[in-house]
């Protein structure tokens, strides 16, 4: 019961993070090349996509570690987990892709409120964000892929 429920809570909290990303990474994008000045909306914006990240690492290790039979698989015989694509995927590689994204926005979010002008906060958060978007959309088991899980629980 507690996997299904974590589970579809991480699936749902995903398309809500998704979404944030894109807002953000356009906005900055628009006031990168637009030479516009920053604002609290860009702050906020921010924000809520890294925050929304955090809340969706630590649902993730909570089913990796509590609740997923996958990584239970993998810490009883790691070499075979590792000959198994569909949990090589999970217990590593979605992992380790989705905590560099989240660091990826951490690093992103300090350097563009660090930066001296609005355009090289937009810019900055335009790349780092756009950057954990990448990363998090290349490591989303999408359906047509051998690992794939639906797109919605």
């Amino acid at each position: 019961m507690g996997y299904e429920i974590t589970l579809a809570i991480h699936s749902y909290l995903r398309w809500i993070i998704l979404i944030l990303g894109v807002v953000a990474v356009a906005k900055a994008i628009g006031g990168w090349l637009g030479r516009k000045p920053w604002g609290a909306s860009d702050q906020k914006l921010g924000m809520f996509f890294v925050t929304g990240l955090d809340l969706q690492l630590l649902v993730g290790v909570v089913l990796f570690l509590f609740f997923s039979p996958l990584t239970d698989a993998m810490f009883q015989e790691p070499g075979a987990a590792m000959k198994n694509t569909v949990t090589r995927f999970f217990s590593v590689e979605h992992t380790v892709m989705m905590v560099i994204a989240v660091a990826l926005a951490h690093i992103g979010r300090v350097r563009a409120r660090r930066a001296a002008d609005p355009v090289a906060k937009h810019r900055t958060t335009a790349i780092f964000l756009g950057l954990s978007l990448l990363v998090m959309l290349a490591g989303i088991p999408w359906p047509f892929l051998s690992y794939g899980r639906p797109l919605l629980r």
